[in-house]
């Protein structure tokens, strides 16, 4: 499940007639980027969760059933879908989850297709080199409703190593040395939906979680490689540099 609805406000300094997750990273939709990302690893059934200019994305996966990269799409709305029958098929399922609507009522809206099933859940806006593998692997053994990527985020400014009066490197974008944040790469069973409530307003990162949290109910997987959001201007110039230069960590 992809959380697609939000505005994006800060992004729109790049762009402003898609929604965030359809801004281009080397040409690309961000979110297409990290749909094949974990269909590489072999998650390729889909629900996206649509909300601010969700025509938009809905029009991209309608225009493009089968790529030029071999990627065949299957599309279905507000509806379960089997599952692919090639190695490249997709099946994306497009649930329209309301203009205004907070990530806890997305969450729950899209429920119908999900089933009992336990799924991966993420943003439409960041990209990482995390092992889905090892991340799944790590919430069946401890056992949790909910299991969260902790990573440690860029830091806003320059490192500098020093000798003496002598600059001896410098790092752009160093990893905080201390603190995790969630990384937004969760893995959850079903009974999620259980702490999300009837509200559209619900933000699944304030109550829900903190609810979880306190019934002991989240784990942590931690990832130190590569993650990266994009919040910002500075964010997407940084992502189209990798992508540009043939080293985007995500593309495993």
């Amino acid at each position: 499940m992809i959380l697609c609805g939000g505005k994006g406000t800060r992004i729109r300094d790049v762009r402003s007639d898609v929604p965030k997750p359809m801004v281009d990273i080397a040409g690309t939709p961000i979110l297409h980027h990290l749909m094949s990302f974990y269909a590489r690893q072999g998650c390729s059934d889909f629900v996206l969760c649509l909300g601010y200019k969700g025509d938009v994305i809905r029009e991209f996966f309608g225009n493009h059933g089968s790529r030029s990269d071999g990627i065949q799409v299957t599309l279905g709305f507000d509806e379960r879908l089997d599952r692919p029958t090639t190695e490249t098929a997709w099946n994306v399922s497009l649930v329209e989850t309301g203009l205004e609507t907070m990530t806890g009522g997305r969450i729950r809206r899209a429920k119908s297709c999900i089933g009992d099933a336990r799924f991966m859940l993420t943003y439409g806006d960041g990209l990482s080199d995390i092992d889905l593998h090892a991340l799944l692997a790590h919430h069946v053994r401890v056992g949790k409703t909910l299991t969260v990527s902790g990573v440690r985020p860029p830091s806003r400014f320059g490192e500098l190593s020093a000798d003496g009066d002598l600059v001896t490197g410098f790092n752009e974008k160093p990893q905080a040395s201390s603190g995790l944040i969630s990384g937004g790469f969760f893995v959850a069973e079903n009974g999620i939906f259980d702490y999300l409530g009837d509200s559209d307003e619900t933000m699944f990162e304030r109550e829900p979680i903190e609810r979880m949290v306190s019934d002991r109910q989240v784990s942590v997987f931690r990832h130190d490689g590569f993650w990266q959001c994009m919040d910002t201007y500075r964010d997407w110039e940084f992502l189209n540099e990798l992508a540009s230069k043939g080293d985007a960590p995500w593309v495993r």
